[in-house]
C-alpha cells in the first residue's frame, strides 16, 4: 500500500459512511423534532419555508470522517505501510498534529451542539451568547496550541519563503497570539458560510482535496488521510444537504468543520495557506465585518444582506447558482494554495 491508496480509501469510506448515515440520522432527527428554527431577520424572508428542516446533521460527516480516518490508518498498518513517515518530523509530533487536531474539532462541535440544543430543544432562538461561545472556544484553542508547543511543533511554512521556527519566548508568544486569532476567525468564518443549502459542504470539498494533495507533497500520509476524509465526508453530506436540503449541519457541524480545517492547516505547518485555500470563508467573514462596521460608522449598508451569499440571494441568484459560483471560487483558491505549497517546499 502507498499514500495514494490510503488517501483514496479515506475519501471513499468517508463518503459512503456519511451518505448512508443519512438514512438513519435524518428520520431520527425528525422523530426528535430537532427542526431548524429560521430567523428571517438574519436571512431572506423566503427562507421561512425551510422551517422545521432537521438540524445537527453535522453528526453525519463527523461520523464519516472519524470512521474513514481510522479505517485508512488501519489499512496502512495491515498493508505494512506507515502513515507516519515524514522525513523531518518525529512520530510524536505527527501523532500530536493528527489527534490533537481531531480532538480540537470535536471540542468545537460540542460548543456548537450546545448552541443547537438551546435553539432547538430549549426554544431560545439565539442559542448561546457570543461570550458563552467565545470562552470555551478560546480554551479549546489554548489547549490545542499547548499540545503543539509541548510536542515542539511550532514551526510554520511561510509561502514562497520557507520554514520559520518559533522557539524563543517572544516567538512562542507570537505563535500563540497568531494561533488564537487564526483559529477563532476560521471556525466562525466557516460558521458564516453555512447559510444556504449545500454551500458550506460544497465549498469545503475542494478544501479537503487540497489538504490531501499538499500532505502528499509533504510525504505526510496521515494528514493526507484526514484531508481526504474531510472531502469525502462533505461530499456525502451534500447528497442530503443540496437544494432543497433534507438536513442542515447546524453549529454542531460547521464548528467541527472549522476546527478540522484549521487542524489540517496546522498539521501541514502552514496556517497561512488558509488565506487562498479558505478564500470563500475569508470573503464570507469579511463581508459580515464590513457590513457591521459600515452600519455602525456610516449608518449605511454595503451589501443588501450579509454574509455575502445572502447579498447575492437578494440580487436574484438562486441557491444552486450561488453554490456553483462559490465552489468554483473555492476550487481556484485551493489550486493556488497547492501551487504555493509546492513552490515553498521546493525552495
Amino acid at each position: 500500500m502507498n499514500s495514494t491508496i490510503a488517501v483514496l480509501i479515506s475519501i471513499v469510506t468517508a463518503f459512503v459512511v456519511t451518505a448512508l448515515s443519512g438514512y438513519v440520522l435524518i428520520p431520527f432527527l425528525h422523530k426528535l423534532k430537532f427542526g431548524q428554527n429560521i430567523l428571517t431577520d438574519i436571512g431572506p424572508a423566503w427562507h421561512a419555508k425551510k422551517q422545521g428542516t432537521p438540524t445537527m446533521g453535522g453528526f453525519m460527516f463527523m461520523l464519516g470522517i472519524l470512521v474513514a480516518t481510522v479505517v485508512a490508518l488501519v489499512a496502512c498498518k495491515l498493508g505494512n505501510f506507515s502513515a507516519f513517515s515524514e522525513l523531518d518530523v518525529t512520530r510524536n509530533q505527527q501523532l500530536t498534529r493528527l489527534f490533537a487536531g481531531i480532538i480540537m474539532a470535536l471540542g468545537f462541535a460540542m460548543v456548537g451542539f450546545a448552541d443547537d440544543y438551546i435553539k432547538v430543544v430549549k426554544k431560545r432562538n439565539l442559542g448561546l451568547t457570543e461570550i458563552q461561545k467565545t470562552i470555551p472556544q478560546v480554551l479549546i484553542i489554548g489547549g490545542y496550541l499547548a499540545s503543539l508547543i509541548m510536542s515542539e511543533s511550532t514551526s510554520m511554512y511561510i509561502p514562497l519563503y520557507g520554514k520559520v521556527a518559533f522557539t524563543s519566548i517572544p516567538g512562542l508568544v507570537f505563535f500563540c497570539f497568531f494561533g488564537i486569532c487564526v483559529t477563532y476567525g476560521a471556525i466562525n468564518a466557516v460558521n458564516f458560510t453555512d447559510g444556504i443549502d449545500g454551500l458550506c459542504g460544497s465549498v469545503t470539498i475542494p478544501v479537503g482535496v487540497a489538504f490531501a494533495v499538499m500532505a502528499l507533497l509533504q510525504q505526510n500520509t496521515s494528514i493526507g488521510i484526514l484531508g481526504a476524509a474531510l472531502a469525502g465526508g462533505c461530499a456525502g453530506y451534500v447528497v442530503w444537504n443540496r437544494y432543497p436540503a433534507k438536513v442542515m449541519m447546524g453549529d454542531t457541524g460547521s464548528m467541527f468543520l472549522g476546527g478540522l480545517v484549521v487542524a489540517c492547516a496546522y498539521a501541514l505547518e502552514c496556517p497561512i495557506i488558509l488565506l487562498p485555500v479558505g478564500i470563500v470563508y475569508v470573503i464570507e467573514a469579511l463581508s459580515d465585518v464590513i457590513q457591521i462596521g459600515s452600519i455602525k460608522i456610516r449608518k449605511k449598508k454595503v451589501f443588501k444582506m450579509a454574509p455575502i451569499h445572502h447579498h447575492f440571494e437578494m440580487c436574484g441568484w438562486n441557491e444552486n447558482k450561488i453554490v456553483a459560483v462559490f465552489t468554483t471560487v473555492s476550487t481556484i483558491g485551493c489550486a493556488i494554495g497547492i501551487v504555493l505549497m509546492a513552490l515553498t517546499l521546493n525552495k
